[in-house]
């Protein structure tokens, strides 16, 4: 496996390789672990057999030809890598903002201005700021702060209530939700989903601890240092999908961007959801996706 791996990754930038030794079934259950070697593709097994459990044994894998082999064939390691760095649908990153800066909002008639103090006022303050707060930042603009909030809520920069007030910029929410961020030696604010949490301290540029529930009532502590997240468990994964109907982020995906303990309990979760259509990322790349998403919008 370690040197089929060097020779796919020869004339491949980009990718970190991280070798661990497990000693025992119980760091193996951690790791997850599937028999010896087990390769994970931004923390994913995509070698692994429906029902697999966790081992320290040795580990065959099927080729193509149905023949066991002691490490899989060199195109199907391909094909992983190649999976990993394309997991997401053309939708899905539309609907979330990958591509290019969709989240930005444009800078006429002090649209970007205030959303970037809107924000501001998120991290310093775990809310968002009064009308009076941004009153002067719209003048600068020669507009009205209503009319500012109404163009970035109907361009789904960030959500109104019916009362005109400020329930979430993405990607922080004036709500509490099931994900709490808390930046290095700032105040607790909420996310709107697992990949907003991701990207908050990305958007930063500091380090934090984020605490989130999963659907299923457990709880995951990811442990963002120098921009890189690990988790805890470290069998943590996010499962990132979307529903079928089309309308603001908050209402199309915000619900469906969870943690969860382990790669099984997203599949579950999905296969008891067949309307949301999505995908399973490692920590570490739904981290990149976040930091992707916002990591320039305070910049």
């Amino acid at each position: 496996m370690d040197d089929l791996l060097r020779i796919v990754l020869a004339d491949r930038q980009g990718v970190r390789v991280i070798h661990r030794e497990v000693l025992d079934l119980g760091q193996a259950e951690r790791e997850g672990m599937r028999g010896s070697p087990t390769l994970l593709v931004n923390g994913i097994d995509p070698f692994a057999e429906q029902g697999s459990q966790p081992s320290v044994s040795c580990r065959l894998f099927r080729g193509e030809d149905g023949q066991a082999r002691p490490a899989p064939s060199k195109a199907a390691l391909v094909a992983a890598l190649v999976q990993a760095g394309a997991s997401l649908s053309p939708r899905l990153r539309e609907v979330l903002g990958v591509d290019g800066q969709r989240r930005l909002a444009p800078e006429e008639r002090g649209q970007r201005a205030i959303q970037q103090a809107v924000m501001r006022s998120f991290a310093a303050t775990g809310r968002p700021p009064t009308t009076d707060e941004l009153a002067r930042v719209a003048a600068e603009s020669s507009t009205t702060v209503s009319q500012v909030l109404a163009a970035l809520h109907s361009g789904d920069f960030l959500r109104l209530d019916e009362a005109g007030c400020i329930m979430a910029a993405y990607p922080f929410s004036a709500l509490p939700t099931r994900h709490r961020v808390t930046p290095a030696g700032g105040v607790p604010v909420f996310a709107m989903c697992a990949v907003d949490a991701l990207g908050i301290p990305a958007m930063l540029a500091t380090d934090a601890e984020i605490v989130s529930t999963t659907p299923d009532g457990a709880e995951v502590v990811v442990t963002v240092r120098g921009g890189c997240p690990g988790a805890e468990p470290s069998t943590a994964v996010v499962f990132v999908g979307a529903g079928c109907d089309a309308g603001p982020a908050a209402e199309v995906c915000c619900d469906h961007l969870n943690f969860f303990t382990s790669h099984a309990d997203a599949a579950n979760w999905a296969a008891a959801h067949p309307d949301v259509q999505g995908s399973i990322l490692g920590v570490v790349e739904a981290g990149r996706l976040g930091r992707a998403i916002f990591g320039s919008l305070l910049a």
